[in-house]
């Protein structure tokens, strides 16, 4: 279970990241990085964050390229946040395909092949 002192930070990091990438993918344009999540864990030393790429055609590519530069991104969450944490947490970064999951779940209950059946099952009674 997440403290506050976690959640709080949490959200302080997911906040911060997000305007991080904002600036950076403004620059190069046609790519989107969102921050979906970010999970810190108890001593505050490491913080698990979860990215949302667009498009996905390029996701890997721009994962690695963001854990390359993870020093750098680390070193501008640092100035951002310097004023409320002594000292920034280590950046883990992870793709987050929560969204490729639903929609899966999406087209698989679009395809539905238990109302057919059960089309076929009415037919039956009658």
């Amino acid at each position: 279970m997440e403290g506050k002192r976690q959640a709080k930070i949490s959200r302080l990091v997911q906040r911060e990241l997000s305007e991080i990438f904002r600036r950076q993918t403004a620059k190069t344009g046609g790519v989107l990085v969102s921050v979906s999540a970010v999970r810190v864990t108890s001593d505050l030393s490491i913080a698990r964050v979860y990215l949302s790429i667009f498009p996905p055609a390029k996701a890997q590519e721009i994962l690695e390229n963001i854990k390359r530069q993870s020093k750098t991104v680390r070193y501008e969450l640092a100035q951002a946040v310097k004023q409320v944490l002594r000292k920034c947490p280590d950046l883990q970064f992870y793709l987050d395909d929560s969204l490729d999951y639903i929609e899966n779940i999406d087209r698989l209950l679009a395809s539905d092949p238990i109302k057919g059946t059960a089309d076929d099952w009415q037919e039956e009674e009658k």
